[in-house]
């Protein structure tokens, strides 16, 4: 259930902290970086910031929250995932473009009336923090309303919020084209009403190449280069197909990512999702912009998209979080989004450590998105967006808890049979907003 009472005590949580100082190696299982403190509490001040980490009893003035014997990790951060697209999780047998034609579309043409957009909105924000999620980079939909309903919700559980109208003006059916006129309108207006404001970050939402003329594309890149606060969002490589189609409408682009480029949409703060097929020359232009590749296993894999070589990205020296992408992504959990990134890079020849995949969902996600000083870690001074997990949920993942022999070893098989149903207690800011039970 969701908790929205206001915190009136500093508060003390306990339990096994785990987070990272820095960038992990990336198949070491033994890593500087990780830091564990087993049974010790963790401090939130007034604020609903981090006030420190100790091992001994806090003090009267601490509400204490015993969870010893739990895990208790920083909240997961989403970095590209869909509102509208809960309606069709799990949708079967389609390739990336049918799927959008068969599926995404209907459900978000849904999304033109306000009941139907505020009722997604909050179901979608509270699925998030069910999941462990406290933050996320989200595409509502093309209407204006869509956006606001998000916006909306995110700010009354408190909750780091980055999204933006969806940009559309070709491809696209009936009720879900916008013009280049009245998209900047609508976008100008949400970032004077919600960027910067609270825990929300207006993001410039480009769905794709295809549905949007150079004319839209020039403007999204216009409000990029006036305003550089602002976060960009899109998908980039996703699958061959996709890839051929935006070969034939932007023959004078050298690939994909060139269409994006070139208007000036490349930056600190863009996150494409995907990238699977892209080459070293679109690799040297992510590192050299700052851009971020928002890694998308379960659904590369769901959809039959390609397998995203991670190790090729770590080596040209870009940023690459990672994305539950649902409704391609066929749940909202990270931990089993985390999972089939192992697998994506297991058939590759290469293995993810449990280090590396819950830093690029926690504090490496964080710092892709400048935003390292908020949240990702438990550094004195961050919001307390901190999610309680039970260690093991059933008697498989019991028995493998109670036999695993080092930390990498259990923390591994967490990440692999854990999801949801593990999590105890989820707090935003230091506020308790979901409660198993």
């Amino acid at each position: 259930m969701n908790q929205k009472t206001s915190q009136t005590a500093k508060t003390a949580l306990r339990g096994d902290l785990l987070d990272f100082s820095a960038a992990p190696a990336w198949g070491a299982e033994d890593d500087a970086a990780v830091r564990f403190r087993p049974n010790h509490w963790l401090l939130i001040d007034e604020q609903g910031r981090i006030a420190g980490i100790q091992a001994e009893e806090p003090g009267p003035e601490y509400q204490r929250i015993d969870h010893a014997g739990k895990l208790i990790l920083p909240g997961f951060i989403d970095t590209h995932v869909h509102c509208p697209q809960l309606d069709v999780i799990a949708s079967y047998g389609s390739e990336l473009l049918d799927w959008l034609n068969r599926y995404t579309f209907p459900a978000e043409r849904r999304y033109a009336d306000p009941a139907v957009a505020h009722e997604g909105a909050e179901r979608f924000v509270d699925a998030l923090l069910a999941h462990g999620t406290t933050s996320a980079v989200v595409f509502p939909t093309v209407h204006k309303g869509s956006a606001e309903a998000l916006f909306e919700s995110a700010r009354s559980r408190g909750m780091r919020m980055i999204a933006g109208k969806v940009l559309m003006d070709r491809h696209a059916p009936d009720g879900l084209r916008d013009d280049v006129a009245q998209a900047e309108r609508d976008c100008v207006d949400l970032i004077q009403r919600f960027h910067g404001r609270d825990r929300l970050a207006y993001a410039v939402t480009v769905r794709f190449a295809p549905t949007s003329t150079p004319e839209q594309l020039a403007m999204a890149g216009a409000l990029c280069k006036a305003d550089p606060t602002l976060y960009m969002q899109t998908h980039v490589a996703e699958n061959r197909a996709e890839v051929d189609w935006v070969a034939q409408l932007f023959p004078d682009a050298r690939s994909y990512l060139d269409v994006y480029a070139r208007e000036g949409l490349l930056h600190p703060r863009a996150v494409l999702a995907h990238g699977i097929w892209l080459d070293e020359a679109d690799r040297r232009v992510l590192a050299r912009t700052g851009a971020q590749i928002a890694h998308c296993p379960s659904s590369n894999l769901f959809l039959g998209s390609g397998l995203f070589d991670w190790t090729a990205a770590r080596e040209a020296g870009f940023a690459v979080s990672s994305a539950s992408d649902v409704g391609g992504g066929t749940s909202l959990s990270m931990q089993r989004t985390l999972a089939d990134g192992y697998k994506v890079q297991a058939l590759g020849g290469r293995r993810l450590s449990a280090w590396a995949a819950l830093h690029s969902a926690t504090r490496g996600a964080a710092k892709a998105l400048g935003l390292g000083e908020e949240i990702g870690s438990f550094e004195t001074g961050r919001l307390a967006d901190v999610c309680v997990w039970d260690w093991a949920h059933g008697p498989v993942a019991e028995q493998r808890d109670t036999v695993a022999r080092e930390l990498h070893e259990r923390v591994f098989a967490w990440l692999l049979l854990s999801d949801e149903r593990n999590l105890a207690q989820a707090f935003v800011a230091g506020r308790s907003r979901f409660r198993r039970g």
